[in-house]
């Protein structure tokens, strides 16, 4: 152990960590504190107190505890490893920075290899996404979930996005003088609460149908929780303690995705009175639950079987197409070489 390292614990670290990190997206700290909450468990496992004593032996460790499940239950997938061991290399920098650790620490984080697989490949079919917007509209209409789930696959945001929404960035009447029809603007508003991932850049305006629009409109008048957040602004999305969380809106896409929600055969064999994935803390864990982001890859897979303008899918989902291509779309080879096949028939 150097000299010059200043103890400190496990939990004081990623605190400061995260105090630190104020120019970060909300969906991405959610998603470092989680990850880094584990390592607070794998160090009082360990009995580690002091982050002073921390070696690359340790970090090796703590790969295979985490590889194992030992947090979440389930084995890790390594693509999902690899972004768990890189959170790790990015707060031991930081830590080395402070006098935490060594410096070099951070370097002998080991990453795992991907295989040249570095995205995830789950994503919500079109179809099975249609019928669950379906069912909700016969069942739920206009509740919150079907807000949620409705939003979220029309204009293919991104969580955060959706929670940012205010009543005042609503053009339900297609009114304003910037598009035909109706449509939501999303907003950068950082200073109070609500930043876009992309930031100023991620700013635009998305048109939705005069049937979404009527939803959306009838979810205000009835169901909505009329509420003012601690900023003063309007939500569209409430619950009775405010703004709706990412987490909330996270819970929401696990549970409807999942068959059994909607009485479907369970494709795992799994009795849904006795299943474990039917409690609220273990919907994510189900083989067949969707996450939002899995909600837009789903989304962009849509938009490009209908041989959509890949530019325009680029602008009203707020990403490049290459990272559309990378990370979203999920048409399978067999698709792709029908759609060429029609565009060489025409």
């Amino acid at each position: 152990m150097s000299d010059n390292l200043e103890p400190i614990t496990p939990l004081e670290a990623v605190n400061l960590y995260l105090e630190a990190r104020d120019d970060a997206a909300e969906n991405t700290m959610e998603a470092q504190d989680y990850r880094l909450r584990a390592f607070i468990m794998w160090c009082d496992e360990e009995g580690v107190a002091n982050l002073n004593e921390l070696s690359g032996r340790d970090m090796y460790a703590y790969r295979i505890w985490r590889r194992e499940g030992r947090y979440s239950g389930d084995a890790l997938a390594s693509v999902t490893l690899r972004g768990d061991m890189a959170t790790m290399r990015a707060f031991l920098r930081f830590c080395g920075k402070i006098d935490a650790v060594r410096e070099d620490l951070y370097d002998q984080v080991p990453l795992p290899r991907t295989d040249g697989v570095d995205v995830s490949k789950t994503t919500l079919d079109p179809d099975r996404a249609i019928a669950i917007v379906d069912y909700l509209e016969r069942y739920e209409y206009a509740s919150r979930r079907h807000l949620t789930v409705l939003l979220l696959w029309h204009t293919g945001c991104r969580v955060g996005e959706l929670r940012a929404l205010d009543l005042g960035d609503l053009d339900l009447e297609g009114e304003r003088p910037r598009a035909d029809g109706p449509a939501v603007h999303f907003v950068h508003r950082p200073e109070t609460d609500t930043p876009l991932k992309n930031k100023e850049k991620g700013e635009r305006w998305n048109v939705i149908s005069a049937h979404v629009a009527q939803t959306v409109q009838d979810y205000i008048d009835s169901p909505r929780v009329d509420i003012v957040d601690e900023h003063g602004r309007s939500p569209l999305v409430t619950t009775q303690y405010g703004r709706v969380s990412v987490s909330a809106c996270r819970d929401t896409l696990y549970r409807v995705t999942r068959p059994c929600w909607r009485d479907e055969a369970c494709p795992h064999d799994r009795d849904p009175d006795d299943c474990e994935w039917t409690h609220y803390s273990k919907m994510s864990q189900c083989p067949s639950s969707r996450s939002p982001h899995d909600v837009r890859s789903g989304r962009v897979t849509a938009h490009r079987l209908s041989d959509e303008d890949r530019s325009l899918v680029s602008d009203r989902m707020n990403a490049s197409e290459e990272i559309l291509d990378k990370h979203y779309d999920r048409r399978s080879e067999r698709q792709k070489a029908e759609q060429r096949r029609r565009s060489f028939e025409l």
